[in-house]
């Protein structure tokens, strides 16, 4: 079987219009607006009211990105969907396959949190790269407003809902330079969305667990100190396999978890400040969608630009965390 390289050669976005300020915070907790953005980053983020799907987020993205690729959704052989929040529990990749048009895709869902876009993009690379496939749409997206606790001031001050795609093809270059993926679920308690049921008995001596999810639970200190070990450790293993130093690298893409996590790893791995990618100011933590919107809107501002390096890592529930380098363009 052929082997090949691949390209990432669009790229897209879409969020809500209702947005919820620190201001509006304060007026539901017990909270200030400084607080918040000295220990986060975050000014705002944006909520999907109700009226709009994860689907509708998904499609507007994806089709921003095979439009930036000069293509069209006929040309699609694979789609994946990032999620922790689908519309419906068996999955919504295929719903955006039917809303796209593309019906040549074959479409599925994964689920890995935070990391999903980064875990993703790896997953697409094995199709493409073994000729299995020539052309395919990632996408990453969440609404985790729809599992916030909007009472817990630990947690609903961190996330907000959007989507993000890239289009990724078959290329004679390999433009994924390296990568490195890990999980830990010994510390899943640290971050997660528990499922919480009671039983209900059928007939006597046989009972089902019936119910819904808990909001999501998040130990912040936790999480902090995994990111900021961890993050850096796996940035440097990949640049290790791409055979690049830190000096190769144009653009810093982390997920848009907290500004000082990414101002921290970035001291770390002496990467200077102008590097790093961030919008979290405007969006908060939009989970699998972070790195995707990040990176689309840094792409269409014209400060990323074709050939430039960019190292991206996420990390996040299960705990995962993984660590992709690139290069833009063809």
């Amino acid at each position: 079987m052929q082997h090949t390289g691949i390209a990432v050669v669009g790229s897209g976005s879409a969020v809500p219009p209702t947005t919820l300020t620190n201001a509006h915070l304060c007026q539901m907790v017990d909270t200030s607006e400084e607080w918040i953005g000295e220990r986060t980053g975050i000014h705002q983020r944006h909520l999907n009211d109700g009226r709009s799907s994860l689907t509708e987020l998904a499609t507007k993205a994806a089709l921003e990105a095979i439009t930036m690729a000069k293509l069209q959704p006929m040309d699609i052989d694979l789609i994946i969907l990032a999620t922790s929040t689908a519309d419906d529990m068996f999955g919504s990749a295929s719903s955006i396959q039917f809303a796209l048009g593309a019906t040549r895709a074959v479409a599925f869902d994964l689920t890995a949190a935070c990391s999903g876009f980064i875990f993703g993009l790896v997953t697409c690379a094995q199709f493409l790269q073994t000729g299995t496939y020539g052309t395919a749409l990632l996408i990453g997206g969440d609404v985790l407003s729809r599992w916030v606790d909007w009472s817990d001031r630990r947690t609903c001050i961190l996330f907000g809902d959007g989507a993000g795609a890239v289009v990724i093809q078959s290329h004679p270059v390999n433009h994924l330079l390296g990568f490195e993926l890990h999980s830990d679920g010994s510390q899943n308690k640290s971050l997660s969305l528990k499922y919480g049921g009671t039983d209900h008995e059928l007939l006597e001596g046989i009972a089902v667990s019936q119910g819904n999810y808990k909001p999501i639970d998040m130990n912040g200190q936790e999480v902090y100190r995994f990111a900021v070990r961890r993050v850096p450790e796996v940035l440097e293993k990949t640049l290790l396999r791409a055979n690049l130093t830190v000096d190769d690298v144009d653009w810093l893409l982390l997920h848009q978890a907290n500004q000082r996590i990414m101002v921290a790893v970035a001291e770390r791995l002496h990467i200077p400040i102008h590097k790093v990618i961030s919008n979290v100011a405007r969006y908060g933590n939009t989970s699998a969608a972070s790195i995707p919107i990040a990176l689309d809107e840094f792409v269409r501002e014209g400060k990323i630009k074709t050939g430039d390096v960019i190292a991206t890592s996420g990390f996040g529930a299960g705990l995962t965390w993984g660590s992709a380098i690139f290069r833009w363009g063809t």
